[in-house]
């Protein structure tokens, strides 16, 4: 993964366009660009992105899930910014509506979102299971889901004082949600097995 030279302040992310419709993260001050993934990868965020859609609908809950469209500024303990682009997001949509005119990031001085996943590829693997798992217990964001196609397993971690408790789940396990505790979902139909 290729990361621009220029250092970039958080308001430089926000302008910043080079032409080429290329997404970008920004990490300590650099961007780096945001590769689309695989079919699968896709498919996956897009899977998800539907199932909290309907769990959503089928509790009458005043939420939201976006695939791949949120950006979560994160306090990273270098002296430059960071801003995350989940492939899902679930935030309250007072919150979301509340983007209709500005950059659609949620500041610091926001409160976080509800649930955040990412789908794992070969490039985000460190920074999937490490960085942005770091980050995340940061920011207070009570669910994090790592999915990870390649080992076939989703991590879901909930936030418990300050730091993450892990449960992993594969095959045919059912994922258990926190934040969803009516979802009926296992690891092989995220998948598509």
């Amino acid at each position: 993964m290729t990361t621009l030279s220029q250092t970039f302040s958080f308001a430089d992310y926000l302008a910043y366009d080079d032409g080429t419709g290329t997404r970008y993260e920004l990490v300590e001050g650099a961007l780096v660009p945001v590769a689309l993934g695989t079919g699968k990868h896709g498919a996956i965020a897009e899977f998800l992105n539907d199932a909290f859609k309907a769990a959503i609908r089928a509790a009458g809950l005043p939420w939201t899930s976006k695939d791949m469209r949120i950006g979560v500024r994160s306090p990273r303990g270098g002296r430059w910014d960071t801003c995350r682009i989940p492939d899902v997001v679930v935030l309250p949509l007072a919150q979301w509506e509340a983007m209709g005119d500005r950059e659609a990031v949620i500041d610091l001085s926001e409160p976080p979102p509800l649930l955040v996943v990412e789908v794992v590829s070969e490039s985000t693997r460190s920074a999937d299971y490490r960085a942005k798992y770091s980050e995340y217990s940061v920011l207070e964001i009570p669910e994090y889901w790592i999915t990870d196609p390649i080992e076939e397993i989703i991590t879901v971690c909930q936030l418990d004082a300050g730091r993450y408790d892990e449960m992993i789940f594969r095959g045919d396990d059912r994922v258990q949600s926190a934040t969803f505790p009516g979802l009926v979902l296992t690891v092989a139909e995220v998948f598509g097995r």
